[in-house]
This record gives C-alpha cells, sequence and structure tokens, in this order.
C-alpha cells in the first residue's frame, strides 16, 4: 500500500496536503513517503524471516539521501552500481559490510574505492574483472569477496530495455560457461569467490521467472561446493514489479513463498536488491498546468514537468496514473499531457481520459519514486526538480531545486579559444 490518498477531493502525502507543498517548493517537484517506504521494505524483510537474508536497496532507483537514510536506519543494505552511488551511501553512516557493489564495467577507481570502504562484495560480471579486482586487491594488500553474475538465459517478461538474464543481454556470465569461470577465479590468491548472483531484469510481475533461474542456479551451487568452491551467498538481485496501471505483482509474501524452498536448500545466506518495489509508489511527481491546447484532432494539457524530470512514458512507454490535486469536479475529457521540451517525444501521457483541469492547477503523476530523478536530465537546460520527503505531518526539503548559476557551474569560456 502507499499513504497517498484523496480526503474531500484533495490528495494527501500522509498527514500533508500536497497543495502545500506545491505552493511552498513551487514545481516540478517530487514528493516521497517516508511510511510507504518503510511498509515496503518491512513487508518484505518479514516475508523472508525464517532465512539468514539480507536486503540491499537498489540505490539506482532512487538515489536520494534522504531516502537511503530511511532505508539504512531499517537494517538495509545497499545495492550500487557506480563510485558516485558508493560515495552516496557512505554518507548515510551505512555498515560498508552491508554493501555490494553491481555493474558491467567498474573502473579502477571505483574498485579502489570499494575495496578501501571494505564493503561486503563485488558482484562481478566477467573474468577480465575478476582478474582486474584481484590485482588491484593485491596491491593493497586486501582480499576480496565476489559473487559471480550468472546470466541463466530466462525471459522476465517485462519491458525489452530492462529485461537483464537473458543470453545476448551484456550482463553477467553465461551459464553454461559458469563453472570453469568460477572455478579459475577461485585460484585467484586475493579473491574469495563467495556468492552466486542472478539479476534477471526489472519490473517483473510474475513468479515463474524466478523458479527457472533458481533451478538453474541451483545445480550450479552444488556443483561449485563439490569441485571445493565455498558458495555461502545466494543473492537474487530485485526486480520485483509494482502496479502503474493494472498489473497483478507478486506480493512480498507470495514472493517469499515461491523462493524459499529454494533458498533453504542451497543452504546459503538469502541476498536480495528490491528497489522500484520499494520506491516506486513511495513518490510522485507534481507539475503545474501552464496551458490547455484544444486543436482540431487533440487535446495538450501543457504542463511545466517534462521528459527532462520523468524520461519513463518516452523511454519505455511506461503509464503512470496523472490526476488532479484537487478534484472540483467529474467532467473529464481525452488529452496529451506534454511538457516544454522541444521534442515530439516529450509526453508524460496521450490520449489518456482526464478529469478537466485548468491552467493554473496542479497535476500529480503518480508511481514516480522509482527511475524518477535519477533519470532526470538538464535537456533544454532546464533546471531539475526539488525532492520533498514526507514523514507523518512533518515534512523537508531534501534537495534544493536547482538553479541558472547551477547549469554553468563548472564550465568556462576560455580566452586561449577566443578567435
Amino acid at each position: 500500500m502507499d499513504f497517498f490518498e484523496y480526503r474531500h477531493h484533495e490528495l494527501y502525502c500522509e498527514q500533508v496536503p500536497v497543495a502545500r507543498l506545491c505552493e511552498e517548493f513551487g514545481t516540478p517537484l517530487y514528493v516521497y513517503s517516508h511510511a510507504t517506504l518503510v511498509d515496503h521494505y518491512r513487508k518484505l524483510d518479514v516475508a523472508f524471516e525464517e532465512v539468514d537474508h539480507l536486503i540491499c536497496f537498489s540505490v539506482k532507483s532512487n538515489s536520494n539521501l534522504a531516502v537511503i537514510r530511511a532505508m539504512v536506519q531499517e537494517g538495509s543494505g545497499a545495492d550500487v552500481v557506480s563510485g558516485g552511488e558508493l560515495f552516496r551511501v557512505l554518507k548515510t553512516d551505512i555498515d560498508p559490510s552491508k554493501i555490494v557493489f553491481a555493474g558491467v564495467g567498474k573502473t579502477r577507481a571505483e574498485i579502489e574505492q570499494a575495496l578501501q570502504a571494505d564493503i561486503l562484495m563485488f558482484n562481478v560480471e566477467s573474468m577480465p574483472e575478476a582478474i582486474a579486482i584481484n590485482q588491484i586487491a593485491g596491491e593493497m594488500g586486501k582480499v576480496a569477496r565476489i559473487a559471480f553474475r550468472v546470466n541463466p538465459d530466462v525471459d522476465p517478461h517485462t519491458h525489452r530495455h530492462i529485461t537483464t538474464g537473458k543470453k545476448g543481454n551484456k550482463f553477467g556470465i553465461d551459464i553454461h560457461m559458469a563453472a570453469k569461470i568460477f572455478q579459475e577465479a577461485a585460484d585467484l590468491p586475493y579473491l574469495n569467490v563467495c556468492g552466486v548472483h542472478a539479476h534477471i531484469g526489472s519490473q517483473i510481475t510474475e513468479v515463474e521467472p524466478y523458479h527457472a533461474a533458481l533451478q538453474r542456479l541451483l545445480p550450479l551451487i552444488e556443483e561449485l561446493r563439490t569441485s571445493g568452491v565455498n558458495i555461502t551467498d545466494l543473492n537474487i538481485g530485485g526486480g520485483l514489479g509494482i502496479i502503474y496501471q493494472d498489473e497483478q505483482p507478486q506480493m512480498a509474501h507470495d514472493f517469499a513463498k515461491a523462493v524459499l524452498p529454494y533458498v533453504k536448500r542451497s543452504g546459503c545466506r538469502l541476498l536480495l536488491e528490491p528497489g522500484r518495489f520499494i520506491t516506486g509508489n513511495a513518490g510522485i511527481l507534481l507539475a503545474r498546468v501552464i496551458y490547455v491546447k484544444q486543436t482540431e484532432t487533440k487535446n495538450f494539457v501543457i504542463v511545466d514537468a517534462a521528459m527532462n524530470d520523468l524520461v519513463r512514458p518516452s523511454f519505455y512507454e511506461a503509464y503512470h496514473k496523472i490526476k488532479p490535486i484537487l478534484i472540483q469536479n467529474d467532467d473529464q475529457f481525452i488529452a496529451d499531457v506534454v511538457g516544454p521540451i522541444c521534442e515530439s517525444g516529450d509526453f508524460l501521457a496521450k490520449d489518456r481520459m482526464l478529469h478537466s483541469v485548468q491552467q493554473g492547477e496542479y497535476l500529480a503523476m503518480f508511481s514516480a519514486g522509482a527511475y524518477g530523478f535519477v533519470m532526470a536530465s538538464n535537456y533544454n537546460s532546464r533546471p531539475r526538480a526539488a525532492e520533498v520527503l514526507v514523514k507523518r505531518d512533518q515534512y523537508a526539503l531534501v534537495r534544493e531545486r536547482e538553479t541558472y548559476e547551477d547549469l554553468i557551474r563548472g564550465e568556462t569560456i576560455s580566452p586561449a579559444l577566443e578567435l
């Protein structure tokens, strides 16, 4: 569940009227519900309480420091995919032994940074990467804990851009070559090969792909142990889907019920890397209506948020529910909701049945807490939005809105290049 609701036709985030936030902080504005973040984390944590497990919040879904800190206070670890994300999470007083570092292209600087922080482990994507980590760890006088990410060639039945566990994807090692690669890495002196990792995609609403992946991973774990590779951790990634429109995703307890038998058979500690499941429905994007434009063929609601603020509709053809924050009547009409960017692809909804709105009203785009601000850009030299976190009847600005001066920070007009 989430803690956004209409009371007497007015939208609230927990106990705070959203209109107050629009007026105080302006728009576009991201608003996050602390209660929703915590509720979703706890549901997953309780669902797996009968086995040794560690939830590592996927920072790429929402990397605001206040959001990460809320997860850390619940006992969460972190799944990071860059040196920047690692830098962020270390600012939240997280226990470094709860951090896993994933990604196909870790640089030397990132590997050194992670080893210096003494993170839990690297999710390694290739043998060349394992060799590089071994060399750097040796130079630093350390032993690096690693899990190889295995590509089980499973179709997660999700959008093609967020499928990551099929043959042909850039992620992981081929499951048919995995045993050999694990054994080669285990012979390297500065690696502790202790985990098997698989992340098959994002926004997965069925449990069958996890069944298929685990059915392929357990025999691999048994084979590795037989050959002397001591696998202690099984990381099944994240990817749990949420409701955007009419999806019927797995609830935490149903997902756990399906996965737990495999975990118990493996004898491993379970690692999970949820992101969207925790943050997706914990955030909304607020925008103000600039104009309502009518043509012979279409109606357009032009708002001050754009594809640079929320790229998912343009990039993934994603659906986000859109409603006024104050519903004043039951009149409806069909319109495209678009932003000011000079691209035909700048839309937040197309041919959508909407409540009738007027210039100056505010709209809320729901389910925007994951892959919203983190994918924002400055395209068209637009400052990025502000972010607010609400906790019960209190709220705080947790990211200031960018200014025009922020847009050119670091740029120079060099006299040496002037004609």
